[in-house]
């Protein structure tokens, strides 16, 4: 009698486990030319490639802590970039809303890290590629003209990942590495003007000086150099004999740089009547002094005339 006899060898694979381990590279974040006088800020983007390996199907928890960075924080809503000892204010956010302050374990304020997560492959490989989300806050007036930048190496980005599940990303815990990038921007020259109109009131005969007064206010980035101009009107006449006129008939004033209507305030063809200055973020207005000297009288009526304002820098 032939018996078979059948046995089951099993097969067994040990399970593995490797230590994981993540590489981290980012991207400067770049505000190019940001105007501080327009009141909207400035937004920019920066990009953290993170490529990891380990044991194939694990998750892997990152926390990307970002710190001040090397010129600080003056609160918990502003970072800082610094062109010499100027400031200008800026944050870092985890979302396209702007709304999630990107901080660290390891800085002052409330704000922690976002948590973000990595599955290995089936070769325990894995990638991914995280945005950071800048912004130049607004009215910030007083920054002087310059190159601004804060940097973040070392200590600033102390990135921290391990086998996880969760999303706490509160305290120091796993394993560290750091990265390294730089936040800057430009502050450029620029300037705003706004004008107050003169009004010489109702007059019945021109026998005496009639005296009225206007402004220009000038509004420029601290250190910017300008200077302003009068045209001669729609007569394009000389800085103290334009004209206000009604159909054909004229009136002549005039318009000076100063209270006793001796400097007269022209343009660049009369030298020595334009008025230079120096912004300092704040409004600067300059007074504009008109004068109807005794001349004699037309007929009634509404005279005007449109006098152009040039800011020059």
């Amino acid at each position: 009698m032939r018996r078979a006899f059948a046995f089951v060898l099993p097969l067994v694979m040990p399970s593995l486990s490797f230590a994981q381990s993540c590489s981290f590279s980012t991207s400067n974040m770049n505000f190019s030319a940001v105007n501080t006088l327009s009141g909207a800020g400035a937004t920019s983007t920066a990009v953290i490639n993170v490529n990891c390996t380990g044991t194939p199907l694990r998750r892997v928890l990152l926390c990307p802590n970002l710190a001040a960075g090397s010129a600080g924080a003056s609160s918990s809503a502003a970072r800082q970039m610094l062109s010499g000892s100027s400031a200008l204010n800026y944050q870092l956010y985890s979302d396209s809303a702007r709304s999630m302050t990107w901080g660290s374990y390891s800085w002052a304020y409330a704000d922690r890290s976002p948590a973000y997560a990595i599955t290995l492959g089936l070769f325990g490989t894995g990638s991914e590629a995280i945005t950071v989300y800048g912004s130049v806050l607004p009215n910030q007036p007083a920054a002087e003209v310059g190159t601004y930048i804060s940097t973040f190496s070392g200590t600033q980005t102390p990135f921290r990942y391990r086998y996880n599940n969760g999303s706490n990303c509160d305290s120091a815990t796993g394993t560290v590495a750091t990265t390294s990038f730089a936040v800057n921007a430009g502050v450029v020259a620029n300037c705003l003007i706004a004008v107050q109109n003169i009004d010489f009131g109702t007059r019945g005969v021109l026998n005496t000086n009639v005296d009225a007064s206007g402004s220009v206010t000038a509004t420029c980035t601290p250190g910017t150099t300008y200077s302003i101009s009068l045209n001669g009107g729609t007569a394009n006449s000389a800085p103290t004999a334009r004209k206000m006129s009604k159909g054909s008939e004229t009136v002549t004033y005039g318009l000076y740089k100063d209270a006793n209507r001796s400097q007269p305030w022209g343009d660049a063809t009369t030298s020595g009547s334009t008025i230079p200055g120096t912004g300092n973020g704040a409004a600067q207005v300059l007074p504009v002094y008109g004068r109807v000297p005794p001349q004699k009288t037309p007929s009634p009526g509404t005279y005007t005339d449109t006098v152009v304002v040039t800011l020059t820098y």
